[in-house]
């Protein structure tokens, strides 16, 4: 059987900013090990000798995670691009029909981009156990083991007396409970959290989609149908998807399907959601904190602090959280991590960049780091990859000045084309068509400096760009 992943990485990942804003989210960050969470996602599904992923994700972050997979040894995913969120269901339909295309008789793994597995070898196992019974014609969901009476999960109830005991029949599933009736399911032995990851044919799955839901069925084909295909990516075309409801393949499918069936999965998952999640799959110190970074501590326990630049010194705590980056820093009680949403909300209502935005910028061609920003000044730090150019663009409301740090830059400046080296520099008027590319083997960078009444990034004109953006 053609075994073919889906990674669904729409999420933004609030709970988890500072670190995690909609522009990087935290499925693109090595929260757990050295690999993102998308890189992990994607690497232990190695042993089951499956075809590269399908991965449904924001255009915005579309050339980071094909990076990120092409890392790892994956260079031709499919990606294909949601031009507005929509939740799972319209997500996976849009998956389900492409691997349709792949193999008629595929069946998808559908994963969302986030979630932490520590065995590895029981989720393959449980993995082969779902894919036999998508043979079947069923439509399968992976239900966790609970270990404690979770109220931030949804559950599943499984029809125990049926089946056999690596797959049930699926009774009903649950919404968020109050801590009164998570602890009945626990003690019931008949709920699992429900895990959001599934296994089905693509063909079945299409098939209750369109009995079930029919116009997501038909939006969603639309969209395909009338996708561009741009440059690697698969761009759903946005009137056709944007017909579609805000809805989850649980209340879109998997709650009225009779094909239904959990499997039961005991391999040290976590959805990795909040500060507090993430503090307790991490290796923690003889006094149970989990320090990142740069940290001095004093009769500090149980607590997560992470830091990237600055020295954090700590005296006396337990039970917090403590992060800093560059632009922010977030103090929290551990266990009410979980407000951090509320913060960004917060911010998000002043119209705060800070809420979604990084200091970093990542593009297909590089990086760029805000380091000064003043009233009609900003200063940056650009990294351009060897072989990569930016676009050949203009700006209505700055001028530029390019300080080279290092590597050989070719440059076009109006009408002048030429080399700079380390040290030298140029400066681009407003209005002046131009580009810079690095035409060596090493990383060029240097220093951007921008003047001008508007600093903001929507002030390009694009002319030419290699990566499809004009």
């Amino acid at each position: 059987m053609t075994l073919i992943p889906v990674i669904l990485s729409g999420g933004s990942g609030t709970r988890l900013w500072p670190l995690s804003r909609s522009t990087y989210p935290k499925q693109l960050l090595p929260l757990v090990s050295d690999f993102s969470m998308i890189q992990e996602t994607a690497k232990r599904l190695s042993a089951l000798h499956v075809c590269a992923p399908i991965v449904v994700c924001n255009e915005k972050h579309r050339f980071i995670i094909a990076e990120q997979l092409s890392q790892i040894g994956i260079p031709n995913p499919s990606i294909i691009l949601e031009p507005v969120a929509k939740n799972t269901a319209p997500a996976i339909v849009a998956a389900a029909i492409q691997a349709k295309k792949i193999d008629e008789e595929a069946i998808i793994i559908v994963l969302p981009s986030d979630h932490n597995i520590k065995d590895v070898d029981a989720f393959c196992a449980a993995v082969r156990t779902a894919a036999d019974e998508a043979g079947g014609g069923n439509l399968v969901t992976f239900g966790i083991t609970p270990t404690f009476p979770a109220t931030g999960y949804g559950y599943i109830q499984a029809e125990k007396g049926q089946g056999t005991h690596t797959a049930y029949p699926i009774k009903r599933f649950v919404e968020k409970p109050d801590a009164v009736a998570a602890q009945k399911y626990v003690d019931s032995g008949e709920f699992f959290w429900n895990s959001g990851m599934f296994v089905f044919r693509a063909s079945d799955f299409l098939s209750e989609v369109a009995t079930f839901d029919k116009s997501i069925f038909e939006s969603t084909s639309e969209a395909f149908e009338k996708a561009v295909i741009d440059l690697d990516f698969i761009r759903l075309e946005k009137a056709a998807f944007e017909k579609n409801p805000s809805i989850s393949i649980d209340y879109a499918v998997m709650e009225k399907t009779l094909k239904g069936k959990v499997v039961p999965l005991n391999a040290g998952w976590s959805d990795v959601g909040s500060w507090n999640s993430l503090w307790d799959v991490l290796d923690k110190d003889e006094n149970g904190n989990v320090i990142k970074g740069k940290a001095v501590t004093s009769n500090v326990k149980n607590s997560f602090i992470y830091s990237k630049n600055r020295m954090i010194s700590a005296v006396g705590l337990e039970n917090v959280v403590i992060v800093d980056t560059k632009d922010a820093v977030l103090v929290a009680d551990r266990s009410k991590s979980e407000e951090v949403k509320k913060i960004v909300d917060k911010l998000n209502a002043e119209k705060n960049p800070i809420a979604t935005e990084n200091t970093v910028g990542y593009r297909p061609w590089g990086t760029y780091e805000t380091i000064e920003l003043g009233k009609r000044y900003r200063v940056k730090h650009i990294i351009v990859k060897p072989g990569e150019k930016l676009s050949t663009q203009m700006h209505y409301h700055r001028s530029e000045h390019w300080i080279i740090v290092s590597g050989t830059a070719k440059v076009l400046n109006g009408e002048k084309e030429f080399v700079l080296t380390e040290n030298q520099s140029t400066y681009i008027p407003v209005g002046t068509v131009h580009f810079i590319e690095n035409p060596g083997k090493t990383p060029l960078e240097f220093i951007e400096v921008q003047s001008g009444s508007y600093l903001e990034e929507d002030d390009i004109v694009r002319f030419q760009d290699k990566y499809g953006r004009t």
